[in-house]
């Protein structure tokens, strides 16, 4: 047990702007909009789980399959790169066919807990000890939570641009967590 609050605060401000609920809202919203009620208790509690499994199996699932965590670790970069590219120049590069319920595809899987989140948990699991984490994430599922249950007011209260504005801040810290982590993994490839 090492438990370490900056440890805590840290994994938790990067899941945070990896997971982008607040930059989420709008898809939250069109998906309310285009199949009603959200199942938000459901998302979280999946999203919560795929994550500190994937914390604890991910290494093993990769290696199974032959791939390192170098490898996963720069594909995931490239996935993070894009979706800060999307949320900075307000562009959608990805593109799904609307799904008939959100709960479980697509708000905990991919949207909360998807390959972006997904290699961010193992980055984090090289660098801080596993406790840590697994607070960060529940930190993490809980705010989520409350932005699922809350999406509508939270629209109300800050607005297209208010979300517009975050958006884009949190675009530019994936960014840069994006760069990180591609200039940290990379040396391992070669």
């Amino acid at each position: 047990m090492n438990f370490d609050l900056k440890e805590v605060l840290t994994a938790s401000m990067i899941l945070f702007a990896v997971i982008d609920i607040i930059g989420s809202i709008p898809i939250i919203i069109g998906l309310r909009n285009k199949v009603g009620h959200i199942q938000s208790e459901k998302a979280s509690i999946v999203a919560g789980i795929l994550m500190i499994v994937f914390l604890f199996v991910g290494k093993k699932i990769l290696n199974l399959i032959g791939i390192d965590v170098n490898s996963f670790a720069v594909a995931g970069s490239f996935i993070i790169f894009f979706i800060a590219l999307e949320m900075i120049l307000g562009i959608q590069l990805y593109k799904d066919d609307a799904p008939e319920t959100a709960a479980v595809v697509p708000i905990a899987f991919p949207l909360i807990a998807g390959a972006g989140t997904m290699t961010s948990l193992l980055s984090l699991r090289s660098e801080y000890a596993t406790i840590n984490i697994i607070i960060a994430v529940l930190i993490n599922i809980i705010f989520v939570y409350i932005v699922l249950k809350s999406s509508g007011r939270i629209e109300r209260f800050l607005g297209k641009q208010g979300i517009n504005v975050i958006r884009k801040i949190f675009g530019v810290i994936l960014l840069a967590i994006a760069v990180k982590l591609f200039a940290t993994n990379i040396k391992g490839l070669f």
